[in-house]
């Protein structure tokens, strides 16, 4: 352990925001990063968030870990539940006892999409599948345990990193002449890199407001004006048909309006957000 230096826990470490941790390090020299996925802490278990606290002096906690899989979380509730949940509840106790900062990661999806302006972090939850149901659960875990928490809900995360939406759009793009992408569903672009660059901005200003933050990139499209953006900047032949959303049944239903208003998060830590199309254009060069 370095003495002079803060130690900042990072768990879903092997994850897009995780991986976009990783990157910063050498820019935050005054920190030493202690990334974590499941095989080196199990958060799901109470007795070893604590002991892995106790050992390691945790002062910051910025927990990107998450079950995602929306539509399988339809069917594998327990798992969903334990990850996005209790062991949410479990890390921001251990934060509490060793009176530790506790940033979590949430979602667009605890809003049931009924919405015609962008949702305000105060505006009333209704998550309209389970992924959204345990990960409200989870915001409400955290702030029980730890009312000091600050939680931020973004959307639509993409990276260079990882499985994504961005990526998977090249990838088809690239074999196929034509593609069908849902352009009923509303909501914001968010790259990860800025979303990590933003929570490092937080933790180095030591401005730890608790509460909830919406956060994503500037501006609004749909999903198929996304994946039209991402053709436009790869410059493919590839033609983007709009579908509804009913030709494109899943399990897990889907939020149909989820842009977030973002006021809160820039005045109170005074930060600038760049427009989703100028940080896909950033992703995409490194892709």
């Amino acid at each position: 352990m370095i003495p002079d230096k803060k130690n900042i826990l990072i768990t879903g470490a092997l994850g897009q925001l995780g991986s976009e941790f990783r990157q910063l390090v050498a820019s935050f020299p005054a920190y030493h990063f202690i990334f974590n996925d499941r095989d080196e802490l199990d958060i799901t278990n109470e007795k070893a968030v604590e002991n892995f606290f106790a050992a390691n002096n945790i002062q910051i906690c910025v927990n990107c870990a998450a079950y995602t899989a929306v539509d399988k979380a339809e069917q594998e509730k327990e798992i969903a539940e334990k990850i996005n949940a209790t062991a949410t509840g479990y890390l921001a106790k251990a934060c509490k006892k060793n009176d530790s900062v506790f940033i979590h990661i949430s979602t667009d999806y605890v809003f049931n999409g009924s919405a015609n302006q962008p949702y305000r972090p105060e505006d009333k939850t209704d998550p309209v599948n389970y992924y959204g149901v345990t990960k409200l659960s989870g915001e409400e875990k955290a702030t029980e345990a730890h009312p000091g928490t600050i939680i931020i809900r973004t959307s639509w995360v993409y990276s260079s990193f990882g499985n994504n939406f961005v990526k998977t759009m090249v990838r088809l793009m690239n074999e196929r002449d034509s593609i069908g992408v849902v352009a009923d569903q509303k909501g914001t672009p968010t790259y990860a890199a800025d979303l990590a660059a933003v929570i490092m901005h937080i933790i180095k200003t030591e401005n730890f407001v608790p509460g909830i933050y919406h956060y994503t990139n500037g501006g609004e499209t749909t999903w198929h004006g996304f994946a039209k953006e991402i053709a436009d900047q790869i410059q493919t032949d590839c033609i983007v048909n709009p579908l509804a959303t009913d030709q494109f049944p899943t399990p897990a239903k889907r939020p149909a309006y989820s842009v977030m208003d973002k006021e809160k998060i820039i005045n109170t830590f005074h930060i600038s957000i760049p427009e989703w199309q100028d940080s896909l254009r950033a992703c995409l060069a490194k892709i």
